[in-house]
């Protein structure tokens, strides 16, 4: 009888050990989007001037090809932004993304120097925080600088929103610096 359970049992006790060994399969993490193209609308009296920055092969390859904008001194433009992956077939307009998860995502634009434009009246997200996909920009004088624009991507933590209105929660999704010529 002893026999007869021991037969019995070595199977069974070899089983849960070699269940309770067995790795758990990684969980697949969906990588972040590939922002290859940012583009800047500016557009006033229903002209539209685009100027974009495009890093076809990704951060650590080839240099991007940057516009550099060129502006109207004393002149206010409604700028928007498109943003697309260029690595899918077909391209993805990432733009759509972006406006449907507006909770969760905030353009920071520096101008430097601060006077050479005035950036202000930023679409909103669903609680009243700044998104940045459209926005009012005014020129100065004439003068050259720089504009850095930078995608803030804040999910929520624990299923709590992060995004407060500031730029120092949450990741990067894009960073780049425009040359600016204001005529």
């Amino acid at each position: 009888m002893k026999l007869t359970k021991r037969l019995l049992l070595t199977p069974m006790l070899a089983m849960v050990l070699l269940s309770a060994c067995k790795k758990d399969e990684p969980i697949p993490q969906e990588d972040n989007e590939n922002l290859t193209t940012v583009s800047l609308k500016f557009t006033e009296n229903g002209v539209t001037k685009t100027f974009s920055f495009k890093d076809l092969d990704g951060t650590g390859g080839n240099a991007p090809t940057i516009d550099k904008i060129a502006l109207e001194a004393n002149k206010t433009y409604t700028l928007s932004v498109a943003i697309l992956d260029e690595t899918k077939s077909p391209v993805e307009n990432v733009t759509e993304e972006i406006e449907e998860q507006k909770d969760e995502h905030l353009f920071e634009y520096i101008s430097t120097p601060a006077s050479l434009l005035t950036i202000s009246g930023k679409d909103k997200d669903s609680r009243g925080f700044d998104v940045g996909l459209t926005a009012t920009v005014k020129t100065s004088a004439a003068g050259t600088g720089k504009l850095q624009v930078v995608l803030h991507h804040q999910p929520p933590v624990n299923g709590t929103p992060i995004k407060n209105g500031s730029f120092t929660v949450g990741s990067t999704d894009f960073d780049g610096t425009f040359e600016v010529d204001v005529k």
